[in-house]
């Protein structure tokens, strides 16, 4: 698996799937977390992707929000179990 898969992997089944699979998340959300997987994967690569990652979450405000308000996880809500395994050290093996 490359680094990039894992990083998908990671967030598809910590923040992205439980989103798209539940049925009552409004269609804003939806579009918007489908939104944040194309940027994802246009990063190309496992740096880039986390740099994408982080400046979501400085940057995002609105959208966050949202999530939060229908009781949804964010990425902010994962964010120590990503630094500890997302780190310099990932991206040098």
């Amino acid at each position: 698996m490359t680094k990039e898969e894992e990083l998908m992997n990671f967030l598809h089944a910590r923040v992205f799937d439980p989103i798209l699979n539940n049925p009552n998340v409004s269609s804003s959300i939806r579009i918007g977390v489908n939104l944040t997987i194309g940027r994802m994967r246009n990063q190309r690569t496992a740096e880039k992707m986390l740099q994408y990652f982080w400046s979501a979450v400085i940057n995002s405000i609105d959208f966050p929000r949202l999530m939060r308000a229908e009781g949804l996880t964010r990425f902010e809500d994962i964010l120590d179990d990503f630094k500890a395994r997302f780190n310099d050290d990932w991206l040098k093996r």
